[in-house]
């Protein structure tokens, strides 16, 4: 057993290291997972008790011979890097490199999901009318929707309003294409609502739409159905709820399995296993015609989801705020994502 050790001894001093491959081979063999120096060790059981303390030293002592080469070389290997990109003309204050933000982030694969099954995606304004966002979407003027509590009018015209849905988008696009229309409308909409983990003043949605001859209730539902395994996994479930919409008929809400506590229930899914995530339904004749779009020939689904509750669900985020505050804390862990 001496003898080994002594040969290893000598190896480590004879061991030349000019450049980083030969430090990470001297690494693997002597510091490695299955170095040589384990070996020995493993040995130790052979060695006679009376002579086990002294041979373990030496074997120690060997091992701590060959973490100070290395920790030597690397060190002298870092410096003289260091050295050679040494550049006086650049900033002293170090420059951190941003990330692509998590409602991005969940929003561009959205759009990726979507894009395979043949939707193309269309935008529409922030500020938009009373037509666009209400009336032409089959919502009465007594609809607890235009209450002022709920909805930003601008002062001076109380005809203008900040968009309290992506839907307002979708008329934008229906009163210029006929169909088949297939399209996506992802964007920032705006409602007057208290600030809170669950909620706030603004957040994103992304809308679906399709129409054309013969869509029905089972399209709708086997586009929802592969949407939420491409996004949250095979295991994902869903279930539609009866709801009502003034623009679709019938509706329902979408909840998907809470992929945060794997159903067991937690603050996120109010402990019932499942995340509401948006609406859908079979779209009201009413909006057809008021977009000019013969409801007697063509029928279409559509839906809606909120981005922020879909990253919340993906990225295990328990607070809706965070996506707003800047924190770049927060927001550098989302680097590896990219």
């Amino acid at each position: 057993m001496k003898d080994k050790i002594d040969d290893l001894l000598g190896e480590i001093e004879e061991f030349a290291i000019q450049n980083k491959e030969q430090l990470e081979a001297f690494r693997i063999r002597f510091l490695g997972s299955k170095n040589v120096i384990k070996d020995i060790f493993t040995d130790l059981k052979n060695v006679a008790p009376e002579l086990r303390k002294e041979v373990g030293q030496h074997i120690n002592s060997l091992k701590n011979k060959a973490e100070e080469k290395f920790n030597a070389f690397n060190n002298e290997s870092d410096s003289a890097q260091e050295k050679s990109i040494e550049d006086y003309s650049r900033s002293g204050e170090e420059k951190h490199l941003g990330t692509i933000h998590p409602l991005s982030l969940v929003t561009n694969e959205f759009i990726d999901i979507f894009k395979r099954i043949g939707f193309v995606v269309a935008d529409g304004p922030e500020i938009d009318d009373d037509w666009h966002n209400f009336t032409a979407l089959n919502t009465p003027e007594e609809h607890p929707a235009r209450d002022m509590q709920d909805t930003f009018f601008i002062q001076q015209n109380p005809d203008i309003l900040l968009r309290t849905q992506t839907s307002s988008g979708q008329v934008h696009y229906m009163e210029k294409k006929q169909p088949p229309i297939r399209i996506i409308s992802p964007g920032r909409v705006y409602r007057n609502e208290a600030i809170s983990a669950r909620a706030h003043c603004f957040f994103h949605q992304i809308e679906g739409l399709y129409v054309a001859e013969k869509v029905s209730f089972a399209d709708l539902k086997q586009t929802l159905q592969f949407f939420a395994k491409e996004m949250y996994g095979e295991k994902t479930k869903i279930r539609l709820r009866p709801s009502f919409f003034p623009f679709t008929e019938p509706s329902a809400e979408m909840d998907v399995s809470c992929s945060i506590c794997g159903g067991k229930g937690c603050n996120i899914c109010k402990y019932s296993g499942w995340v509401e995530i948006g609406g859908c339904g079979m779209v009201d004749p009413n909006v057809l015609k008021n977009c000019n779009i013969d409801p007697e020939k063509y029928t279409g689904f559509a839906f809606g989801f909120g981005i922020e509750r879909m990253t919340m669900m993906k990225f295990q985020v328990k607070d809706l705020r965070l996506f707003s505050e800047n924190d770049v804390r927060f927001l550098e862990q989302f680097k590896a994502q990219v």
